[in-house]
């Protein structure tokens, strides 16, 4: 039997929509799953793709199906359970052997699991993979982490099943150990942005212009038309316009408003933090979520504090009011774009990982969550200047910046006055405003700093005195 170009251990909804989709770009694969009857309920539903699949009920019949160096894909949940699929992996390997890991991990174990495997012959890749099971199945944004020369066994097949932009394949290779995974959780986090920013938008058009949920979707699709063209504003426009088929009502308005999360956004603000960048955006978005799961504190608060003593919101002039909402949030995205890749700067510096930035946001423009039209421009930015400080100072984007603050300020300021939650949006406003500040307020800090503890302080004539005269101040540290 011809052997297999590359295995897969795992055939829940993404693993089986990655192996249809490895299998259908004509790449041979052997797949294997924990309970066997998964794996023959897979193969039987597979139709033509079949003479592509060879299905496995033991380890050892699987490995042995897959042509050496073998590339074996674990798509399974992230943590122990991929620790202790390698282990039981481990014993039918042979040197040069590859386990890849396509699960939403921490970079930290990609990265511990890469070393961990440095003397054993074998290798690891850490992928990244976005897009959904739809575009697992069809097309996904791959992220690639480990060595050049596990990347080139893999890069027929990856590229292969990739998305494809313009006939351009979105998957790449960004370095070593957990830079492809490390890349996906940024990813995940201005996701988690880019969602809460649009929901505080719907909320002000729902809450604030009292629009129904299928006029909210008309505007949120006229969007989609212009320079806010992306997936997720192209998939609220049709969740807003769904009906639910029990009460007949609008699909959003059935639903609890308590959104989850899987921990890939916490890892964004967490690593954000632990570099020195500020996330902002990012940051406000995985409190929105927490502050959303806390909805019976929420409604409890709502009986004793009462809502908000407000002014109404504009409404004789509604439609420059909807430009202004479609410019701030193209501002706030703005934002967090420029977060996200100013985290994976420093990341890169901090791991010698040399992420291609101008690569990355190709790779982004088609298949994944947070793909739109707004990544050709970044990528644009990107290679006319790969080492600029912030997206937000190249010459495009601190024009947009400039275009879309006044109504930025007004949104906010409008939602702030109309009790009206806006963190993500406000957040943006604050980092901007902070960011092209030459002088900021940080000195006063510096000087409590240095009152009732000593730290010290820089002064802005160069003078070598780094205290200030504060006298029995500094005896209350001692």
């Amino acid at each position: 039997m011809e052997q297999a170009e590359i295995g897969l251990i795992g055939l829940g909804v993404m693993g089986s929509n990655l192996a249809l989709n490895i299998a259908e770009k004509g790449n041979r694969i052997a797949v294997f799953n924990r309970s066997p009857e998964a794996t023959r309920k897979f193969f039987a539903e597979a139709g033509d793709l079949q003479k592509n699949i060879i299905p496995c009920e033991t380890l050892e019949e699987f490995v042995a199906a897959i042509r050496p160096p073998r590339p074996i894909i674990i798509m399974i949940k992230a943590g122990d359970p991929v620790d202790q699929q390698m282990e039981l992996l481990k014993p039918y390997l042979a040197d040069n052997d590859i386990m890849i890991d396509a699960g939403n991990a921490n970079f930290r174990d990609t990265m511990r699991r890469f070393d961990n495997l440095k003397d054993s012959g074998l290798t690891f890749i850490g992928m990244g993979v976005s897009g959904g099971e739809e575009g697992a199945r069809h097309g996904p944004s791959i992220m690639v982490g480990g060595t050049e020369d596990s990347w080139k066994r893999v890069e027929k097949v990856l590229t292969s099943i990739s998305a494809k932009f313009h006939d351009e394949p979105c998957v790449a290779w960004l370095g070593e150990n957990g830079a492809g995974h490390f890349v996906k959780t940024i990813h995940n986090g201005i996701e988690y942005a880019d969602m809460q920013m649009i929901a505080e938008i719907y909320g002000i058009l729902r809450d604030g212009l009292k629009l129904s949920a299928p006029e909210i979707g008309q505007v949120f699709g006229k969007w989609n038309e212009g320079r806010l063209n992306s997936y997720l504003i192209e998939i609220s426009e049709k969740v807003l316009k769904a009906n639910d088929p029990i009460s007949g009502k609008p699909m959003v308005d059935v639903i609890v408003d308590q959104a989850g999360q899987k921990g890939t956004g916490k890892w964004s603000v967490i690593e954000a933090q632990n570099m020195g960048v500020a996330a902002t955006a990012i940051e406000a978005a995985v409190a929105g979520r927490i502050l959303s799961s806390q909805k019976a504190e929420r409604e409890a608060a709502e009986k004793i504090l009462g809502l908000p003593q407000t002014t109404a919101m504009p409404t004789t002039d509604g439609v420059s009011f909807l430009d202004d909402l479609e410019n701030a949030l193209l501002a706030a995205k703005v934002a967090a774009y420029a977060q996200g890749f100013a985290v994976m700067a420093a990341a890169s510096r901090e791991y010698n990982w040399n992420l291609p930035m101008p690569t990355i946001a190709k790779i982004w423009r088609e298949g994944c969550i947070i793909r739109s039209q707004f990544l050709d421009e970044i990528t644009s930015a990107f290679t006319k200047d790969p080492d600029v400080a912030n997206l937000i100072v190249t010459p495009a984007f601190a024009k947009l910046v400039n275009d879309t603050d006044a109504s930025l300020r007004r949104v906010v300021s409008t939602a702030i006055m109309s009790g009206l939650s806006v963190p993500a949006l406000s957040s943006a406003l604050s980092y901007f405003d902070a960011y092209r500040r030459g002088r900021g307020t940080a000195n006063l800090i510096q000087a409590q700093r240095d009152f009732f503890g000593a730290h010290g302080f820089d002064r802005v004539d160069g003078v070598d005195k780094h205290h200030g005269p504060w006298g029995s101040g500094l005896a209350d540290f001692a």
